[in-house]
């Protein structure tokens, strides 16, 4: 069942620590009441990023790891004095330090109000003593209360609650900055290789890169990925470099490439060396900006004691795939559940709508099969009359089963007691199985639109069966289930997924499943 989220938040407001407590009986912890679904799919991002590794293998690269957190030190090794206007896009880290937190007497009655008894406050200046110095990990804090002052889990986190000094925390920034280019960690990591390794170096990496836009926007991310290739040899040219480019791009399915150097040259890039790699998109025929390339500067590889050219290629691979796929906001394409509009098809509607309550049991499939198959062969008798469903025995009682119509002038099944669900042009509609041709948009449905394969009966059916199921289990004798005129879907028992109602209602489409069913079940037990 889903979360009273509002009941839980007022809760929390008012008393965190005794709503994280109860939030406990809301979780099942035994029983067999979920199994995965076939609803196993990839991103087409990371489709990309196992597309790219496996061309750059076969091209003869070897793929490493290259670290994500780089010394600032590191930045003016590479840019000299340029770096200080590179730093402004970099991210920095901080660390919070850890405060100096005093026991007072005041404080101690107040532990003693949530642990009565509380006669541990050297122990408690020793543990804080070890969290200050490092020797306790503050995740384990807790448990470290716990343990050595012999109390419960609330208590540890009530009596934490206590010192303003926690929360009083401040970050203070480090010289470690998250890396805004690969680049920033192939120097160090070709540093090292090249003492292990003999000429050529062919290496690669995909990952991550971090830099502080200004803004965020459809072509502006915090986060993005590169696919970062690294070549040290005795000899190399620029246009080794750009035919190595083209072959990449080619392999990526793109055929026209332009390699236009850059009129202004970052400094870990030797003078004139750098240049931009453009792809014609497939579309629009504009060319665009997709990569990056050139050889390092022998001034910042000499930084690091490395006399081999070294030539690099990095490719934006979100801005790739943006061309492929048609997608004009990178936004859209990384983070589809936050930027993307909802535009279930058809098919998907279908397969979000369901059976909201239906038997669990053998018997009470076939009930249900039982109570369908009698209502259809007698839909049209007139009422009052009754008509024998099921007879035999479920988890050892004896049930009864009968479709009945009690009133007079009428018959067993209402007129919409057949209707079939169909999804038509993002609508939900039942339809009569025949006739009504004069209604242009049930037609259409009907002949254009998704049968979601069931029917108002199967809807029931189900429902009856699983009430009977649930009487027998109570020990109720009788069970009455009756479904008169439907207007919404728990009418029907069904249930529509959240995002499929969700793009129902935000684009003024529409659920009507209107209809008079009239169908009583009943089932006597014992």
């Amino acid at each position: 069942m889903a979360f009273d989220i509002n009941r839980i938040k007022e809760e929390a407001e008012e008393d965190y620590e005794e709503a994280w407590l109860d939030s406990k009986e809301l979780i099942e912890s035994k029983g067999k009441l979920f199994s995965l679904e076939g609803k196993g799919s990839t991103h087409p991002f990371f489709d990309l990023l196992q597309e790219i590794r496996q061309i750059l293998v076969k091209l003869g690269f070897r793929e490493i790891v290259v670290p994500t957190l780089i010394e600032e030190d590191e930045i003016y090794k590479q840019y000299g004095p340029q770096a200080p206007v590179i730093l402004d896009r970099i991210f920095f880290l901080a660390n919070l330090e850890r405060p100096d937190i005093g026991i007072s007497d005041e404080k101690i009655d107040q532990i003693k109000d949530i642990i009565q008894g509380f006669d541990s406050p050297d122990e408690l200046k020793t543990i804080f003593k070890k969290y200050k110095l490092g020797k306790i990990n503050s995740d384990d804090l807790p448990e470290v209360l716990m343990t050595e002052l012999g109390i419960e889990e609330y208590q540890a986190t009530a009596l934490l609650s206590l010192f303003e000094e926690f929360r009083e925390l401040k970050p203070v920034p480090t010289s470690l900055t998250l890396r805004s280019h690969t680049t920033a960690g192939w120097f160090s990591v070709l540093q090292q290789i090249q003492q292990r390794e003999d000429l050529p170096i062919q290496l690669f990496a995909v990952g991550p890169k971090y830099r502080r836009e200004q803004k965020l926007d459809k072509t502006h991310l915090y986060e993005s990925w590169t696919a970062s290739l690294v070549i040290m040899t005795e000899e190399m040219s620029l246009e080794d470099g750009k035919r190595l480019t083209e072959k990449i791009m080619d392999k990526l399915e793109f055929k026209k490439v332009n390699c236009k150097i850059k009129r202004a040259t970052s400094k870990y890039y030797a003078p004139k060396t750098e240049f931009e790699v453009y792809v014609k998109h497939p579309e629009t025929g504009e060319m665009i900006e997709v990569g990056d390339a050139g050889f390092y500067s022998p001034v910042a590889l000499a930084r690091y004691d490395i006399s081999n050219p070294v030539f690099n290629l990095g490719i934006g691979l979100e801005r790739v795939l943006m061309i492929r796929e048609g997608v004009e906001d990178i936004r859209e394409l990384i983070y589809p559940y936050q930027y993307q509009e909802i535009e279930p098809t058809d098919e998907e509607i279908a397969r979000m709508l369901e059976i909201k309550k239906e038997p669990k049991t053998k018997a009470g499939e076939k009930i249900a099969k039982k109570v369908k198959k009698t209502a259809e062969s007698h839909k049209d008798e007139p009422s009052p009359c009754e008509f024998e469903a099921f007879e035999g025995e479920v988890n050892d009682a004896k049930v009864r089963v009968r479709v009945i119509e009690t009133e007079e002038d009428k018959k067993l099944v209402g007129p919409a007691g057949f209707n079939e669900i169909y999804v038509y042009d993002g609508n939900i509609v039942g339809v009569p199985p025949e006739g009504w041709e004069e209604y242009k948009f049930l037609k259409k449905a009907r002949d254009n639109g998704i049968n979601t394969g069931i029917t108002y009966m199967d809807a029931f059916a189900a429902l009856a069966a699983s009430r009977i199921e649930e009487a027998i289990q109570k020990g109720e004798k009788k069970v009455k289930v009756r479904v008169p005129i439907v207007k919404s879907l728990g009418d029907l028992n069904l249930k529509l997924g959240k995002s499929a109602r969700r793009y129902i209602t935000n684009n003024k489409k529409r659920i009507d499943i209107r209809g008079p069913v009239f169908t009583t079940v009943l089932a006597e037990v014992g």
